[in-house]
């Protein structure tokens, strides 16, 4: 993160263009959204696919159900803590099998998600977008995060 204190009077560019101050806002706002969208997907298996659904289409893909409940797990208390930004860094990097792991189940299906059965374009780039907030940090209003 850029830290250095403005140092242009150019009336063309003012310092509330500079990276310093919208960078920490920014990763806060991919943070969020990142946690809302592990979130949304965790309950959707919960409450629309229920458990029991989620386990049996683990199971017809060949996976053993046990990991239908890790994978809950894994999105909706990743998708809290990213949101509250508890310990942003490590959660990105843990929530990121999780999505390989999807990416290889629409393998098949070609690149588009909007394919039949969905592709693989959707959770590879989720995959990237966490790889990059765990080099950002967390940003602002974080609760464990101290990388501002």
């Amino acid at each position: 993160m850029n830290t250095a204190q403005p140092t242009s009077t150019n009336a063309f560019q003012p310092d509330v263009f500079q990276p310093y101050v919208f960078q920490p806002y920014a990763t806060t706002l991919l943070r969020v959204a990142l946690g809302v969208m592990a979130l949304a997907h965790g309950l959707l298996k919960v409450l629309v696919f229920t458990l029991p659904g989620t386990v049996a289409y683990f199971e017809s893909l060949g996976l053993p159900g046990f990991l239908a409940y890790l994978t809950i797990a894994g999105e909706i208390g990743g998708g809290l803590a990213l949101i509250l930004g508890v310990y942003t860094r490590w959660v990105s990097l843990a929530m990121i099998p999780l999505l390989l792991g999807a990416a290889s189940v629409h393998l098949g299906n070609g690149w588009m998600f909007s394919n039949a059965g969905g592709g693989w374009e959707f959770p590879v780039f989720w995959a990237l977008a966490l790889l990059v907030q765990a080099g950002l940090g967390g940003g602002r209003f974080s609760l464990t995060d101290r990388s501002r």
